[in-house]
């Protein structure tokens, strides 16, 4: 299929882009690259621009013969949400309808958009099913979720195939090293433990007062690799059978802060020091996927599931990429 990969210049882009050629799929990366980098889509053709342009869009469409998109273009970062609402509405939504439209209005069948576990909220039960409550607490969540409800509604009015994938924590590193995260700045966990490792710093632990086990939050990670190979199957899925879906991607397991950092210890044979920090706004306790749809209907299941695998994947890209990606 000829695909065109919105944000394919990104960390997950970058992967899930790569997983889609290794399966026969032709790909054209959009992305503005001002988060992500060439690097990470080599060697497939990055085109530089925003995806909510009409223009470009229906251009690459019509002269690429596009016949499915994967949308993995968002700012996604929840603090900076909460700081900066209107950012997240016109990247996350307004951008992403003009996609939509363009998309249906070019014959193109297939969207399998990347979404978030950030929708739900605060969490009613553990494992969280597909099925759970969605109550955002943070306008990255709201507008990922805003998002998806207008992919139904497209796929109902106009017959627009898609798969909604809610990842959970996205986490370690393509495992030749070439991929990985290289965010400025780095607000994730594992990223940010990991360069601890390296330099000595103190990472800091949002919040200690948790209702769980050592007070920290709990999180489910789930190896970026198999995120990308969830995609794959998504397409399968679609051309298959069509429809609309949506889909939990995680381990099933949660790990708190506490644990996260005990197992980099393991991993680097290095300290890692530490320090106490406020809770950052609109952060849940805790969230931990049931992903049973996903293997039922899609035929997923992680391959690399443990923590320490996906960490050693992410010490592998870090120690390789002391200071980012080349430019």
């Amino acid at each position: 299929m000829r695909l065109l990969v919105t944000g394919g210049a990104g960390y997950v882009g970058g992967v899930v882009a790569r997983r889609l050629r290794e399966a026969g799929h032709e790909t054209v990366v959009l992305d503005d690259l001002s988060t992500g980098h060439r690097a990470a889509a080599a060697p497939a053709e990055v085109v530089v621009g925003d995806c909510g342009d009409r223009a470009l869009l229906a251009d690459l469409i019509d002269r690429r013969r596009i016949e499915g998109v994967i949308h993995l273009a968002a700012s996604c970062l929840v603090g900076e949400s909460v700081q900066d609402p209107a950012r997240y509405y016109r990247n996350n939504l307004e951008r992403s309808l003009a996609l939509l439209d363009t998309v249906r209005a070019h014959g193109v069948a297939h969207l399998v958009l990347s979404s978030t576990a950030a929708v739900y909220g605060e969490p009613v039960e553990i494992p969280m099913q597909e099925e759970h409550p969605t109550r955002p607490t943070n306008p990255y969540g709201e507008t990922k979720l805003a998002l998806e409800k207008a992919l139904h509604w497209y796929h109902a009015a106009h017959g627009l195939g898609f798969v909604a994938l809610r990842y959970f924590n996205a986490a370690g590193a393509a495992r030749d090293g070439s991929i990985g995260e290289a965010h400025r700045p780095e607000t994730h966990l594992v990223p940010n433990v990991l360069r601890a490792a390296l330099d000595g710093d103190p990472v800091p632990i949002f919040g200690t007062d948790y209702a769980t086990p050592d007070g920290t939050a709990v999180r489910d990670y789930v190896h970026v690799e198999d995120l990308a190979e969830a995609h794959v199957l998504a397409l399968e899925r679609l051309q298959a059978r069509g429809g609309g879906w949506t889909f939990n991607l995680g381990n099933g397991a949660g790990f708190s802060v506490r644990q996260v950092i005990e197992a980099a210890r393991r991993v680097t044979g290095r300290p890692i020091p530490t320090r106490a920090a406020a809770r950052r706004p609109g952060d849940p306790e805790s969230l931990v996927a049931s992903s049973e749809r996903a293997r039922r209907e899609l035929g997923w299941s992680p391959r690399f599931p443990a923590l320490e695998s996906i960490l050693e994947s992410a010490w592998s890209f870090l120690r390789s990429h002391p200071g980012g990606y080349a430019a």
